[in-house]
Order: structure tokens, then sequence, then C-alpha cells
């Protein structure tokens, strides 16, 4: 078919359509199968994930104790 003007409403409304060649049941349903999956398989990328400072390995680690005027008491406040 050259144009959509000889084109039936189910050829119009189709996902896809065989120009070339007589496929059987079969093969029409692996097509199907490969062209709906990667229709669904679209879209935008996942944005990256922020890393979680919370469970880092480096957060177990002792931060080091420096002495001097007013370290016992920076010694209990958060960083």
């Amino acid at each position: 078919m050259s144009g959509d003007a000889e084109a039936t409403p189910e050829e119009r409304r189709a996902l896809f359509r065989v120009v070339r060649g007589t496929p059987d049941d079969h093969e029409l349903a692996a097509l199907t199968a490969v062209v709906a999956a990667a229709a669904s398989a679209g879209g935008p990328p996942a944005p990256p994930r922020t890393p979680d400072l919370w469970s880092h390995p480096a957060a177990q680690l002792r931060a080091p104790l420096h002495a001097g005027p007013g370290a016992w008491r920076a010694s209990g406040l958060p960083r």
C-alpha cells in the first residue's frame, strides 16, 4: 500500500504491519512480543540516587580528639 487513503481502519490502528513476506502465527506473535516489550521499556531513565552518608563506612570512624581550651565541650557537640 502506498498511502493511508487506501488503508482500512484496522490497518491504520495497527501497531505494525508486514509489507513483505508471509510470516506465520508464531513469527507474528514473537514480533508482537518484542515490539511491545521495546515500547514498554522506553521512557526516561531513573535519576541517579544520592549517596546515603548515614551508612557510609567513614561515619563509623572516630574523629581525632584535639586538646585545647573548650575541647571537652566540643567533644560532645555534633559535627
